[in-house]
């Protein structure tokens, strides 16, 4: 049964000096900002109605089944710019939604009732360094589509971050949640603005804006997307195909990184929490730290012969190194009770396991 908590303390009513115009600067029909309506909380019977921009990446789908589940099939949204497979559009309600078209993204939101929304719409890091501006179109122009949104419409609003939110001035060893970030990317450089958006709307008029800084998230159901961390998911298929996978990072470039299932599930966990339970509104949440080296050991004790060799690609390896090592995420595990399940000897044998049924079931030979 979902509790929720007030969405925006009176958000509505603390944007009436606002102008009418979006923070894109583009003319905007915002008459329910002026308005002296306030948010009001739902009644503690009512689930929310959850909205998923870019759901077909890595993420979407498996935190729609997750809501699903709790919440009503009928009460979660996915949405993306690409068509579903079918097993996505027989498994529940899938718009098209494509996050720089305002005006229908807010007839998604009104149309639908939405109360929360989760906006995984973004380029990743390595894809986005080959295109700054649709990284920037994207990840930026995109996000302030869905912060207007939010704010109008009273929204419980997730973003994600990332360990590419911190640069090489950063602490790495731990990284804090309060500290220098300073990226060097597209990527990084959109997820601090979008930390600060954020806060800020959070500070000034209310929005109950949430963000978790997620290390690199580990999955057997999606393909690589274009992240530095993409090889922790791409040895497992490696090692169970071919036997040999050659890793774009150095053996011994260490970062943090997380099981998909405690990724999914801090995500649920923090946008349950009651607000008054928030210290900040943006958290690193961690699980373990390892090599490529240190995992490639982890799966020869169930493939031996795996060999891994090293071409180090220097737009990714100056990523990594600009990363940090480990996230101090003690703030998560003493506000809202963050707590993670997988450490890697678990989190390899899970995946080999995972890869190997999925293969079966598609038909595909397997080591």
């Amino acid at each position: 049964m979902a509790v929720l908590g007030l969405f925006c303390r009176g958000c509505l009513s603390r944007v009436r000096g606002l102008p009418g115009h979006s923070f894109n600067c583009l003319p905007r029909q915002m008459s329910r900002w002026n308005s002296q309506e306030t948010c009001t909380s739902p009644t503690p019977q009512e689930n929310p109605r959850v909205l998923i921009t870019g759901g077909l990446g890595q993420l979407g789908v498996g935190l729609a089944q997750i809501l699903r589940k709790q919440y009503g099939t009928d009460n979660v949204i996915l949405s993306d710019i690409k068509k579903p497979p079918p097993h996505v559009v027989s498994s529940g309600p899938f718009v098209y939604a494509d996050v720089l078209d305002y005006k229908h993204l807010r007839e998604l939101i009104v149309n639908n009732r939405v109360t929360w929304l989760i906006h995984y719409s973004a380029l990743l890091s390595a894809v986005g360094e080959a295109n700054v501006a649709l990284a920037r179109k994207i990840n930026i122009t995109g996000l302030h589509n869905v912060l207007d949104l939010a704010l109008e419409n009273c929204l419980r609003l997730f973003v994600p971050s990332t360990i590419g939110a911190f640069g090489p001035s950063s602490p790495r060893d731990p990284a804090p949640d309060l500290c220098v970030q300073r990226p060097r990317t597209i990527y990084g450089v959109s997820k601090v603005h979008g930390e600060l958006m954020g806060e800020y709307l959070h500070h000034k008029y209310g929005l109950d804006f949430r963000c978790l800084r997620y290390p690199g998230v580990i999955s057997v159901n999606t393909p690589p997307g274009g992240g530095t961390t993409d090889y922790a998911v791409q040895i497992f298929h490696d090692a169970l195909s071919t036997g040999h996978h050659e890793c774009y990072l150095r053996h011994d470039t260490r970062l943090p990184m997380m099981h998909v299932s405690d990724c999914h599930r801090a995500t649920v966990e923090f946008m349950q929490a009651p607000e008054c339970q928030l210290s900040l509104r943006t958290y690193n949440i961690a699980a373990m730290s390892f090599t490529p080296e240190e995992v490639a050991q982890e799966i020869r004790k169930h493939l031996p012969y795996l060999k891994v060799t090293y071409n180090p690609d220097s737009v990714r390896q100056t990523i990594a190194d600009s990363w940090p090592v480990r996230f101090d995420d003690s703030n998560a595990r003493r506000d809202w009770g963050w707590a993670p399940v997988f450490g890697l000897e678990e989190l390899v044998s899970d995946m080999l396991r995972s890869i190997r049924e999925k293969t079966t079931n598609e038909g595909l030979p397997v080591s």
